[in-house]
């Protein structure tokens, strides 16, 4: 069995299930390069159906410029050059966050729910006189000539501004 698949997620170790052996094509009619390459299958989330890294490198002789995210490698005819969208990218990344942040919070919540001690409020409980008085003084004014209960509460007396 081949090597555990480290996660950056929590130190969670995933092992592969199976491993296939997919065809993969590179370029187009005119300038094509295939090779058969060898995936680890695991069962875990993850944002990517697929990722190619030094094994597909090595074997296609792909040349990886990341910042211009493209990948560049020799044709029969011509170089073959296969790129993305900077676009594409920050979507893919925000993809991978949000189902990072979705590992995390359902591996931390049965941490939070033994840690919590469940408080339930007593809303028959008489609250004091001043829980929602103004610090300073108001007055009330009415909004609504039509409707004498429109009121909003002013404070006074009024900053010199």
């Amino acid at each position: 069995m081949s090597s555990p698949f480290h996660s950056v997620i929590l130190g969670m170790q995933v092992y592969p299930l199976v491993l296939i052996d997919l065809p993969i094509t590179f370029g187009d009619r005119a300038n094509l390069r295939s090779k058969v390459l060898t995936f680890e299958v695991v069962d875990f989330p993850g944002s990517y159906h697929a990722i190619l890294g030094r094994p597909c490198y090595a074997k296609f002789m792909v040349i990886p410029n990341y910042t211009y995210l493209k990948l560049k490698m020799s044709g029969p005819n011509s170089v073959i050059t296969v790129g993305s969208t900077f676009s594409h990218a920050n979507t893919c990344d925000h993809e991978h966050y949000e189902l990072a942040t979705t590992v995390i919070n359902s591996a931390e919540l049965p941490w939070l729910e033994e840690s919590l001690t469940l408080v339930v409020p007593d809303y028959n409980k008489p609250t004091s006189s001043t829980a929602f008085r103004p610090l300073e003084e108001t007055k009330a004014v009415g909004i609504d000539p039509t409707n004498p209960t429109k009121m909003v509460q002013i404070r006074t007396p009024l900053l010199d501004k």
